[in-house]
This record gives structure tokens, sequence and C-alpha cells, in this order.
């Protein structure tokens, strides 16, 4: 069986189960099924138009092709191809499609190689999770996306006992690079604590070499040891010394 593609991207180059491979010629969606018949603005629909070559289901995991148990809250993740005519990964399309499923989603976003001289396609994977919130909230969903590699590169592995785990898992590789699914929205809070103090203490390492006044060189000095305690008990101190 030949498995649709996106691009050069398929199931197979992806590392999933043959199983789990939609039939080439089966896995064509037209994108307008995603804006036309509901609610939607001038810049997203234009996103769709402008930005966006076709949709494809690439994978559908399901417990048997899996070959996982059946999860408490996953029975199904599916792998669409994005096929791009933009330069970013369309967060806004990723959102809106996701939105419109129960089933989980693992986005590959393709686009033609950005390398000078460079040929072929790259591949970067998206996902939408919903975020923790506190009892009575509504639910607040984000977009993430790894980083773009040559399409052949990129790979997805499926881990843990049941279709709860593997989702933790696939998004943990898109989220964080790492295969790893557990506590993984404790790991992704503490990667954006330590890129917002990162900041924190560039800004900071600026403003005291900046500072003349010696009261204000000192204030300064003060919050910038407590940002590098922070980072030290976090495990990251990248940030340049400042004397």
């Amino acid at each position: 069986m030949t498995a649709q593609a996106c691009g050069s991207v398929s199931a197979l180059t992806l590392g999933l189960p043959p199983a789990t491979a939609v039939p080439e010629g089966k896995g064509e969606l037209p994108k307008q099924m995603f804006y036309a018949k509901r609610p939607t603005s001038a810049r997203l629909k234009q996103r769709f138009t402008n930005d966006l070559r076709s949709v494809t289901m690439l994978a559908l995991l399901r417990p048997a092709d899996a070959g996982l148990a059946p999860g408490e809250h996953v029975q199904e993740i599916l792998v669409m191809g994005l096929d791009l005519t933009c330069e970013q990964t369309p967060l806004e399309i990723v959102d809106r499609i996701a939105g419109m499923r129960s089933s989980r989603i693992v986005f590959a976003c393709v686009r033609q190689s950005r390398e000078e001289g460079g040929q072929g396609d790259e591949c970067a994977l998206a996902v939408r999770r919903p975020m923790p919130t506190k009892p009575g909230h509504e639910p607040a969903f984000r977009v993430f996306a790894s980083p773009w590699k040559p399409s052949g590169q990129v790979k997805l592995t499926l881990s843990g006992a049941n279709m709860d785990k593997a989702w933790e898992g696939l998004s943990a590789q898109v989220i964080l690079g790492e295969p790893e699914g557990a506590d993984l929205d404790a790991r992704i809070a503490r990667r954006d604590l330590i890129t917002e103090l990162v900041a924190e203490e560039v800004k900071l390492s600026k403003d005291h070499a900046r500072a003349k006044d010696p009261t204000q060189r000192n204030q300064v000095y003060a919050k910038l040891h407590k940002v590098r305690s922070r980072l030290k008990e976090l495990g990251s101190l990248d940030g340049a010394g400042a004397k």
C-alpha cells in the first residue's frame, strides 16, 4: 500500500505503524470544510485561502492499529498534513481545525526548504493542548509548534501502554522535543518560566551595565541576583554575568 503523503511526509516517513497509515488518495480533505459553513473572520479565511495549499489525513491512530490499549480520555489520534505556501507555522489554522474535532490531532506542517540552495521540503509539528485551569473556569487552549527540520528528520514515537499516554508522549515530542509524556503540564510551565526569567536576566544585565547612579545600580543588581538565584534553582543559568 502507498501511504497518503503531504509533500514528502507520510505516516511511514514519520515512523508510525504501517497499519495507521491512510492509503494514498483517501486522505485529501477540502480546506473549505474548515471555514465555509461556520462563522469565520476575514483574517482567518484569508489565512486558509493564501497560506494553505491543502489538508490531508496522513494517519489514524486507534488502539487496535496502534497496538495500544484504549485510554480513559483519548480513543483516537489523527495525524494531519498541512501543505503550506507560507513560511511560518499557521497557528490560527491549527487552532481552528483542532477545535472542530473531538479527536486529538498532531499536525505535520510542510513547506519548501528555506535553506539557500536547499531542495526538498521542511516539516514542523504542531498540537493544540488544553491548559490547566481552575475548576469552574472556561477551558483555555494553546497551540505549540516544533522547530522546522528537513522532512526526512522528523519522526514521531508512540510510547506508553494506552492512548492517553501515547497522546501525552506525542505532545511532549512536539512541545519539548522529548518522548516522555509524564507531568507534561508541569514541565511546560517550568520551561515557560525559564524562558521568561532568561529574558528578564538579559534585560536586567543591560540595565545594570548602563546604570551610573550607585543606588540605582545596586537596586538593579539586587533584582538581577534574585532572578539568577531562581534560574539556578531551576537548573538553567544561561545569561551573561554582570559584575
